[in-house]
């Protein structure tokens, strides 16, 4: 069965985005996906958050975190990991391998949201590549991020980056799965799936940039967990 995935997201446990997890799990469901990775940046307690709490049957809560590696974001995609902020990508690539997720660097390329250069991604053992990022501060970084994943023969995926439940879901992955799972998930993402990618609107756009600065549209407070 063909399963729709946005497989980066940020919820209000990072300090730039807006809504709960909830929230984005429902925004989601609304555009008909099958799931969501959750993946704040430098933290996974929104998984905690979210352990024992009632989830939407027929919908799955990806566990993921986006780390801010010493050069550039790396998603790990199928796992949680302790706080590795600041250490080197091929060290939370390791990581990430260990506890038995998928690294995936998001945004690369993109000069002006810390994304992994090439120099860097000539280095990694990677198998993925996000090469739709739907808030890229250009879309020439989407396409050498495409081009990029071609020459190295990688899977690749297309994510809204969304930081607040109005964009979650406006870019996804489509993979055949024969069960809706995180290790089906997995194993297909290793095979390759189907990215599909639509921009944030200008507004969309505004607001995700000016609250990484401002938290001006911070409208939930993180809870104690």
């Amino acid at each position: 069965m063909l399963h729709r995935f946005d497989l980066h997201t940020h919820t209000f446990f990072s300090s730039d985005a807006c809504n709960s997890p909830e929230e984005m799990i429902e925004a989601a469901r609304r555009r008909g996906l099958s799931g969501i990775a959750i993946t704040d940046h430098n933290t996974c307690e929104a998984h905690d958050y979210l352990q024992g709490r009632q989830l939407p049957e027929g919908f799955l809560v990806i566990p993921g975190v986006e780390v801010s590696t010493a050069e550039g974001h790396l998603l790990c995609i199928g796992a949680t990991l302790p706080y590795l902020k600041g250490k080197p990508a091929h060290e939370v690539l390791a990581e990430i391998k260990k506890a038995g997720g998928i690294g995936i660097p998001a945004h690369p390329f993109d000069k002006w949201r810390a994304g992994i250069r090439a120099d860097t991604l000539d280095t990694l053992d990677i198998e993925v590549l996000e090469v739709f990022n739907a808030a890229v501060t250009a879309k020439a970084y989407n396409e050498r991020a495409l081009q990029y994943a071609k020459s190295r023969g990688l899977s690749m995926t297309a994510a809204s980056d969304a930081h607040h439940d109005s964009a979650a879901g406006i870019s996804w992955t489509s993979f055949e799965l024969d069960e809706l799972s995180v290790p089906a998930l997995l194993a297909a993402l290793k095979k390759g799936g189907q990215p599909e990618g639509h921009y944030l609107t200008f507004r969309e756009g505004l607001k995700k940039h000016f609250a990484n600065w401002f938290r001006i549209f911070k409208k939930n407070r993180r809870p104690k967990i």
